[in-house]
């Protein structure tokens, strides 16, 4: 039994490395330039994931109830438009303070360029002007995406794995472990994604905003991927 524990915190930190996820948790942290800030995104994510599985594997083993197929198919369908809204929030922030460069000339005919952004004005909003006041606060809106995320997907199969488990309390633990593997994993992987980010954000910021608009593309692309794919499945299944 010890080696199927150890098993679900294997599996939960590979989970955490599955493309949805990592997309997600990387549109969340664009903009944020504190390394440790991405890093607390990436484990609070895990933690919402973990909540939600913990709540179904509990629906699963003590009431032993059944999600079908239908139902996991427009789970991973909202997954999908809550991946299109994320990248689409990226491209809209990076829009909205994007940069523009001005021709200046001198009296003595020199000229050369300004660079100009939008940020701040109308009402814009930089993330890390605020990364200190609320540096104590739960990202809520991580929170939620991470509990999305834990209804669709493979998380399924681990919620199917606990209910085959004889006893209820070893099947719970299963599911327990496969999310500390899982805040774990993202916890890594979200430290990783912040060393490109801090760095671009601080040495170049064409870079950075072209980092920024490939997450919010991709996330987007995958959103629509999954979207598409459940769609198909649920006209099959219903």
């Amino acid at each position: 039994m010890t080696g199927i524990l150890l098993l679900g915190l294997v599996l939960g930190m590979q989970h955490a490395l599955e493309a949805d996820h990592v997309a997600a948790v990387s549109s969340l942290c664009t903009g944020t330039r504190s390394v440790r800030r991405i890093a607390a995104h990436g484990a609070v994510w895990g933690l919402g994931h973990s909540l939600t599985l913990l709540i179904f594997a509990g629906a699963a083993v003590f009431l032993d109830l059944r999600f079908g197929d239908t139902l996991a198919q427009v789970l991973e369908g909202v997954v999908g438009v809550m991946l299109i809204l994320l990248g689409g929030q990226v491209l809209l922030r990076l829009w909205r303070d994007r940069l523009h460069f001005h021709s200046h000339q001198h009296a003595d005919g020199r000229s050369h360029f300004h660079v100009h952004s939008h940020l701040g004005e109308n009402g814009g909003h930089d993330p890390d002007r605020h990364v200190h006041s609320h540096a104590s606060r739960l990202p809520l809106r991580t929170l939620l995406v991470g509990m999305v995320h834990g209804l669709a997907g493979s998380a399924a199969l681990v919620v199917l794995t606990a209910s085959t488990v004889q006893d209820p309390v070893m099947g719970l633990l299963y599911v327990a472990l496969f999310g500390l593997g899982s805040i774990a994993g993202m916890t890594v992987l979200s430290s990783l994604l912040a060393v490109p980010m801090a760095w671009t954000a601080q040495a170049f910021t064409w870079a950075h905003r072209s980092l920024q608009a490939v997450v919010g593309f991709a996330t987007m692309a995958l959103g629509t991927v999954l979207l598409v794919e459940a769609g198909v499945a649920f006209l099959l299944y219903a």
